[in-house]
């Protein structure tokens, strides 16, 4: 694992963003698998930037993201759909046919997943996957648990996450707590896997992922086995390294 340890949150951001220039300017029609949350946004930003600054092109790029909440629409605005959307997709010059996001509303869970897989599958596979780390060591919403879940499946999320993510929305009670996420055997199948960490409160758990056992009890550690992953985070975030 290569890791890169930057000094705040906006060098970090700035450094994953150069990674995946380097990927889109040496690979123009690669596939990217894409992440939502806080941590991406900085990341997002640059790539907007720099795109208005004619330094990239995104018009072959395809992405595939994560995960969704089940339950949501695209057009809602705590959707994964509409956060990419508003954060990198409307903003620069990708095909938006090209861009890929579980279907929150889909009648048939077991069909959606399988289909995802297959869809993966179809587009050769992610060259880059994007990856946050939840307080719990969760990558996408493949929770703590008792296995590494290993392909596309729905899964309830866990209380930690929950409480992490209810600030998003108007109140916990409005907040699904169920979603559609790859599975750690997809991610795994990624020619390469950028991880990115911010934050003292992920000190302790980005200990556990880097120097601990493989353990689905802390899902991101299962990314030591991976032959091609760069952590880029930052010093908060390696403070218990």
């Amino acid at each position: 694992m290569k890791i890169y340890k930057t000094e705040n949150y906006d060098k970090m951001s700035e450094k994953v963003a150069s990674l995946l220039a380097a990927q889109i300017i040496s690979k123009p029609d690669s596939v990217l698998g894409l992440a939502t949350g806080s941590t991406p946004e900085g990341t997002y930003d640059c790539l907007v930037d720099w795109y208005d600054r004619g330094l990239l092109d995104f018009s072959e790029v395809k992405t595939v993201n994560l995960d969704e909440y089940k339950g949501l629409a695209p057009e809602d605005h705590n959707s994964y759909r509409y956060f990419m959307d508003q954060h990198l997709f409307d903003r620069v010059n990708i095909d938006k046919n090209n861009t890929y996001v579980p279907d929150g509303l889909a009648d048939d869970p077991q069909k959606l997943c399988d289909d995802y897989e297959k869809l993966i599958d179809g587009l050769g596979g992610m060259d880059v996957q994007l990856l946050g780390m939840g307080h719990n060591g969760h990558i996408g919403f493949n929770e703590p648990g008792g296995e590494f879940p290993m392909a596309c499946h729905c899964v309830s999320l866990a209380p930690r996450t929950v409480e992490a993510n209810k600030k998003y929305f108007a109140s916990e009670d409005v907040m699904p707590k169920q979603a559609y996420s790859m599975g750690i055997g997809t991610i795994m199948k990624a020619k390469k896997i950028f991880l990115v960490v911010s934050g003292e409160e992920k000190a302790e758990t980005l200990g556990k992922v880097l120097h601990g056992p493989v353990t689905p009890e802390i899902p991101a550690s299962i990314l030591k086995f991976h032959p091609d992953v760069t952590l880029i985070a930052d010093a908060a975030a390696l403070s218990k390294s």
